[in-house]
């Protein structure tokens, strides 16, 4: 009989760091999206937001991948409801949004099993692509008049151009765009910024991507090398230039329920993860048009 592998390394209540990462001027919603999958969105989004509540902010990661791979990261039960009753049954999101253990700060709206299903119930809908900007906008409204401000909305988007995650780039104005070091994810960022323009000229004026983010970076192969040269060329103000190391330790601790950040603290991986994370909330601290408003625009 095996060991269920939760049981074995369990999550202890997290620290804060010595040093608490600055709060943005008003909440930043960031959609972490890539068309091409495989480039360790769902990794990032999940140790990027487990960061940041490290540093002391309040941080709420939005699972819109029918797969629920960061329910699985953050030990989060998509038994229940979730975000599939947000966008069929107009659930408040303040309804199906659970705690995530030993993060006092951190806080998940869980991919249920019904999700994979929204997509062909949504179809018939009235303005089906704001479903979420409208059910954010009453969250946010919400928690700013119960003094309770959240710092960071992160949501991960499924790998695809569905209608699940034009939502996300319909209601948030940042987009968070992880590369894997290799030429397919140039094209898939193309693809991404097609994309966004088709968004931006109908449905969210202001999305536009504020940050890329190398990973699964080999620093001994050279077409790693390139392709960071390459990104590092054509997004100069984007980048983050903080490569996350391709590390057994990032790819171990979803098996454990855990982010690399409860996991192994003191990993490469986690600790670059942290820079990161460091690193957007240091950007959130100057005016940018992507932060003008606490709200979201109807």
């Amino acid at each position: 009989m095996s060991v269920s592998r939760e049981t074995e390394k369990p999550v202890i209540g997290v620290r804060r760091l010595k040093e608490p990462m600055p709060q943005p001027i008003t909440t930043r919603l960031f959609t972490v999206a890539n068309q091409k999958g495989g480039v360790g969105k769902t990794t990032s989004a999940v140790n990027i937001a487990a960061a940041l509540a490290m540093g002391g902010l309040k941080v709420l990661v939005i699972d819109l991948d029918p797969q629920g791979n960061a329910c699985t990261a953050l030990g989060v039960d998509r038994e229940g409801e979730g975000m599939y009753e947000v966008f069929v049954d107009e659930r408040p999101l303040s309804s199906i949004i659970q705690k995530v253990a030993g993060f006092p700060h951190l806080e998940c709206a869980p991919a249920n099993q019904e999700l994979a299903g929204a997509e062909i119930s949504m179809v018939n809908m009235v303005a089906r692509e704001s479903i979420l900007k409208l059910a954010l906008n009453d969250l946010l409204k919400e928690r700013e008049l119960s003094g309770d401000r959240l710092d960071y909305i992160i949501i991960d988007c499924p790998p695809s151009l569905g209608l699940l995650t034009v939502n996300a780039l319909t209601a948030a104005e940042e987009v968070l765009v992880p590369i894997q070091c290799e030429y397919y994810s140039l094209e898939g960022i193309s693809l991404l910024v097609s994309t966004l323009s088709k968004i931006q000229r109908a449905l969210n004026p202001k999305v536009h991507i504020s940050t890329i983010l190398l990973t699964m970076f080999d620093s001994r192969t050279r077409l790693a090398n390139d392709v960071a040269n390459d990104v590092r060329a054509h997004f100069p103000r984007e980048l983050i230039d903080i490569p996350i190391p391709r590390a057994v330790r990032i790819s171990e601790a979803p098996s454990f329920r855990q982010t690399v950040m409860t996991y192994d603290a003191s990993s490469p991986g986690a600790v670059a993860y942290m820079q990161v994370a460091r690193e957007i909330a240091l950007r959130g601290t100057s005016v940018t048009p992507s932060v003008e408003s606490g709200a979201i625009t109807a």
